[in-house]
This record gives C-alpha cells, sequence and structure tokens, in this order.
C-alpha cells in the first residue's frame, strides 16, 4: 500500500470515528490536492482558530483548489 494509500485510509477512518458523512471518493480527492503537505506533520493539520484563518482556507482550498461554488456560509460551517 502505498503512503497515500495509507494517508486516505487514515481520513477516512477518522472520519467515520468523528460521525462524518464524507464519502471516500472527497477524501481521495482532497488528499491528491493537497500534495505533498499531508505528510508533514507541520503543515498537515489546519489552523483556524481565528476568522482570518477560515477565510483564508475557504478562498484559497476550498474555491480556488477544489472549485467549490458554495455559498460562503456554507463552506464555513464545512
Amino acid at each position: 500500500m502505498s503512503k497515500r494509500d495509507e494517508k486516505i485510509e487514515e481520513m477516512s477512518s477518522e472520519a467515520k470515528n468523528l460521525g462524518l458523512d464524507i464519502s471516500d471518493d472527497l477524501i481521495t480527492k482532497v488528499v491528491i490536492g493537497l500534495g505533498p503537505s499531508v505528510y508533514n506533520k507541520n503543515s498537515e493539520i489546519v489552523a483556524c482558530s481565528k476568522p482570518e484563518e477560515l477565510k483564508t482556507v475557504r478562498e484559497s482550498f476550498l474555491k480556488k483548489k477544489l472549485s467549490l461554488t458554495n455559498s460562503d456560509e456554507e463552506l464555513d460551517e464545512a
């Protein structure tokens, strides 16, 4: 099993443990989209304690990288 497959399996398992309804397909796309950053402990977790950090995640990752078109309110809830 590749490191990417291991990371996908780890994240899918964690999502299920948290009771999140996230498809394995979405998790796979996110892991691929994040590239090497998912293997680095310092960049694996996203800081989101400040509103500006959440805005950066929404604008740079959810909208630009993943091309999501949901409203800002919906994306902020995610």
